[in-house]
């Protein structure tokens, strides 16, 4: 069994490294920057860049060549376009060694909602979004086979110490629910 981690637009960070290390399980990181750190002034930066240099087509490409190039059953755990970027290639019959994914704040999901999902996918999705309406996407998501979905009282981005929206608390829960899944808790 392993853990990857798909990464939002800010990629691998120290941060994101230490969210790694709280499983036992081996966890690697999955960026859209092949594992360059970045180093963003904020999210505006990061997200002009990552719209210019990746695509969240050429993004979830990637994420499916590395889910096809794994012969170990594999738990995903996506942030923000991460998140879209599993959405996306979860229909695809040849990602049969996903065992499960947790999707958080997959905002860009509202633009593909046809996937029907060949693993099991938990969308965890903010209390709101400025862009759309989280609980009509809900609704539209709600009976789909394979899928379950929560709100959260936070803010898309609060699992990022990057973000404006970063909640402390909300992470740290986040992190115990995860390891009372499927995921290994480190010692």
């Amino acid at each position: 069994m392993k853990n990857i981690i798909v990464s939002d637009i800010f990629g691998r960070t120290k941060v994101l490294e230490e969210f790694a290390s709280n499983f036992s399980t081996p966890t690697e990181i999955f960026d859209p920057y092949s594992a360059v750190f970045m180093a963003f002034a904020n999210e505006q930066e990061a997200y002009a860049y990552f719209s210019k240099h990746v695509t969240l087509e050429q993004y979830s490409n990637r994420l499916l060549n590395r889910l096809q190039s794994t012969k170990s059953m594999i738990n995903l755990i996506g942030f923000s376009v991460g998140a879209s970027t599993i959405w996306n290639i979860s229909n695809n019959p040849s990602c049969s060694n996903v065992t499960s994914a947790y999707c958080y704040y997959g905002a860009q999901i509202r633009n593909n909602i046809i996937v029907e999902p060949t693993f099991p996918v938990s969308l965890i999705f903010p209390a709101s979004e400025s862009h759309f309406s989280v609980s009509e996407l809900i609704d539209s998501l709600g009976n789909k086979n394979l899928v379950t979905i929560r709100q959260v009282s936070y803010l898309h981005g609060f699992m990022n110490v990057h973000s404006v929206n970063y909640n402390q608390q909300g992470y740290r829960k986040e992190i115990s629910t995860l390891c009372e899944m499927s995921f290994n808790r480190a010692l």
